[in-house]
């Protein structure tokens, strides 16, 4: 199974980087592009308006600032969508998550903390793991372990 995981600039890799580490830990494939929604607004169209026909199951985005990386993204595509507001800028990410949380009403974007790349990766998981008994398993193990049991 393939997530994109998409940020707005290479200089997010590393607040992305625990997402994609915790995909695939969980064995699913992390599918990392720099796409901006203002810079290369055609391309993320592209990429998402065919995603379920080229294996997406998901995407991540994380994106700071304006943060409107996750809403174009939703508005293009059916599948599953989870925000990541990033910390930078002169409010530090609270404009990032007040700008991926507040989408229209239709387009829906679950949202996560700032910098939650991690969390976004285990929400994905969970939504997979509802059709998945191996899948849900890992997941129960991977809780068990993060409890320290």
């Amino acid at each position: 199974m393939k997530v994109g995981v998409l940020m707005g600039s290479a200089s997010d890799r590393d607040k992305m980087q625990p997402g994609v580490d915790t995909l695939e830990a969980f064995g699913l494939e992390a599918d990392v592009r720099i796409l901006s929604a203002h810079r290369n607004p055609a391309e993320v169209v592209e990429l998402v308006s065919s995603a379920r026909d080229n294996g997406y199951v998901a995407f991540i985005c994380g994106a700071g600032m304006a943060a409107h990386l996750a809403g174009v993204v939703a508005a293009h595509t059916t599948l599953p969508v989870v925000g990541v507001p990033l910390s930078g800028g002169a409010l530090n990410g609270v404009d990032a998550l007040y700008s991926t949380v507040q989408m229209p009403k239709g387009i829906p974007v679950a949202t996560v903390a700032i910098d939650g790349s991690l969390n976004a990766a285990l929400l994905v998981v969970e939504m997979l793991a509802i059709n998945d008994p191996a899948l849900a398993g890992q997941l129960d193990a991977d809780r068990r372990q993060r409890a320290g049991g």
